[in-house]
């Protein structure tokens, strides 16, 4: 098996949420121009929820995370850090299978973090991402570079615009490549 396609393990939970992770990957400073009060937003790959909970903090009182997963493990890790907390309400907790995310409720914006080079359908994957969003809503994708070569990110990208996302805007994030997406019918500028 590719070991680009192979899903991160629960066993090493820790090294996804942690102080020296968030002090590198600050979930505030790379979601504070997307995240907003109200929205309804996908944590896709969530993990053990280290960016599930700060857009939890960041969408407010009237709006929703869900945060999706497909390892029971990686959930039940997010469930115990919440239960009893204020956000606790604000957050849903959403198992994917294999092949498909299985989320419903239309989004304002995604956040894919490290995961979509362990997806086997990435085609699927966006097409199902872009059924869910909503006509201005966005998607970040963001991938480790000591996984994903720039040719592979590349690769998706295309496989992106073919399901109907365009590219919105390049970020720089620490140790990786990353892209906001955008429904490819949504007429605002792009920066690239």
């Amino acid at each position: 098996m590719d070991k680009n396609k192979r899903v991160c393990p629960v066993e090493m939970a820790g090294s996804l949420d942690n102080i020296f992770r968030k002090w590198l990957h600050n979930p505030d400073k790379l979601l504070k121009d997307y995240v907003k009060d109200g929205m309804t937003v996908l944590d896709v790959g969530c993990g053990p929820g280290l960016f599930s909970i700060e857009m939890a903090a960041m969408v407010g009182k009237s709006g929703r995370v869900i945060a999706a997963d497909l390892q029971e493990g990686m959930l039940e890790r997010l469930k115990n850090k919440i239960r009893g907390k204020e956000i606790e309400s604000r957050i849903k907790i959403h198992k994917c299978t294999n092949n498909r995310i299985g989320v419903i409720e239309k989004i304002d914006f995604v956040l894919a973090f490290y995961m979509v080079h362990e997806v086997s359908d990435q085609t699927g994957f966006f097409r199902e991402i872009k059924s869910i969003l909503k006509p201005d809503g966005k998607v970040f994708v963001i991938e480790p570079k000591f996984h994903v070569s720039k040719n592979d990110f590349e690769e998706t990208l295309k496989v992106a615009q073919e399901a109907g996302l365009k590219p919105y805007k390049g970020e720089k994030v620490f140790f990786s490549r990353a892209i906001v997406l955008v429904n490819e019918n949504n007429e605002r500028n792009i920066s690239f």
